[in-house]
């Protein structure tokens, strides 16, 4: 069982009188560094000054100041930057900003753990991951509530990394619903699985492939995408709510027994081996090593792969019947709706 902390655990002074830099103010960053102010603690913004969110930010109260700059000011220095980018990004702007007795702090261990990002040993390196997308994080907080977090030290130079992790949780309202303590490899591997096998890869191409079936054994493409992709959410909505007991006992008795009888025939032993594959290639760093090369080669096969999904016959049949239903948020060409961004950032949080 993993160990949970709550405010009684934290010391609330700890960051006190320090100078807490987010670089970026995207989802997470916005969320944060706006949690951390309301918090009462110092908070600056790290961000080409030209960029909309930085526009965003200084709409929102914040100071912006050039990345490098911004990095040398602060005591905390949160990177907030993508995966693939990050390690050049930290070799710019933070690594010279890095001397003993700074705390270098992430959302997700990935530069780390793979060792894109190497810190110096003599400041502390501490993960606050929360479990959810920025902005459920900046509502539940302004709600009095908040969001739950992982924890994880990579380094502690200080003899303090976690006594000022569990201060920045405090911060953005974690310690509110609880910080269960974790690892950088843990958080990395898992959240990599997660997304490979599960989350995203896993549950697109099971309900694409189900979709495929209906249509190829001659049914609608409207009933094919209704039952295999739009009611998707209907499922795993109860699953959230009240785990797998919750939506078998929502379900009907038919459906109940074809989910316990025919699920394990569709994602069985084939399906489990496939995922101790994906599993070993995140542990032993070939799918970090894949993509970090596919950027620094300019992105093709994922670009191309991206272009093949849009053309997906699932696609057109979803945003005819999208159009139907007036609730919900109506798309535009070339930008994700409201839910599709919301989505998204659940993902990446």
């Amino acid at each position: 069982m993993a160990t949970v902390f709550y405010e009684r655990d934290v010391n609330p002074d700890a960051l006190k009188g320090k100078t807490i830099t987010i670089l970026g103010y995207g989802s997470q960053g916005h969320a944060q560094a706006l949690n951390l102010r309301d918090s009462g603690y110092k908070v600056i913004i790290g961000l080409d000054p030209g960029r909309p969110s930085a526009q965003k930010a200084k709409a929102d109260g914040m100071e912006v100041l050039p990345a490098a700059e911004a990095a040398k000011r602060g005591d905390w220095i949160q990177m907030l930057t993508p995966d693939e980018t990050q390690g050049e990004f930290y070799e710019s702007a933070v690594r010279p900003a890095l001397h003993a007795g700074k705390i270098l702090g992430v959302s997700h261990g990935f530069s780390i753990h793979f060792k894109t990002v190497v810190p110096p040993k003599d400041v502390d390196v501490v993960m606050v991951a929360p479990k959810g997308p920025g902005h459920l994080v900046r509502r539940v907080y302004t709600e009095g509530r908040g969001v739950p977090s992982l924890l994880a030290i990579h380094q502690d130079a200080s003899g303090r990394a976690r006594e000022y992790g569990l201060c920045y949780a405090y911060g953005i309202g974690s310690t509110r619903a609880g910080v269960l303590q974790t690892t950088f490899k843990e958080e990395t591997e898992s959240d990599l699985f997660g997304e490979q096998a599960v989350l995203c890869g896993g549950l697109t191409s099971l309900m694409k492939k189900g979709f495929e079936t209906l249509v190829e054994a001659g049914y609608a493409p409207e009933m094919a995408y209704f039952e295999c992709i739009h009611e998707v959410k209907l499922i795993v909505d109860l699953i959230y709510e009240g785990g797998l007991a919750q939506m078998r006992d929502s379900i009907s008795n038919t459906a109940e027994y074809g989910d316990l009888t025919r699920g394990p025939e569709v994602v069985g032993d084939d399906t489990r081996a496939a995922m101790k594959k994906i599993l070993a290639q995140i542990q032993d760093g070939t799918f970090a090593r894949e993509w970090i090369e596919e950027n620094k080669s300019g992105k093709k096969k994922f670009s191309a792969l991206r272009e093949s999904e849009k053309n997906h016959p699932v696609e057109e049949v979803g945003a005819r019947l999208r159009g139907l239903m007036s609730w919900l948020p109506k798309e535009k060409p070339g930008k994700p709706s409201g839910a599709a961004e919301k989505a998204k950032q659940v993902v990446n949080a």
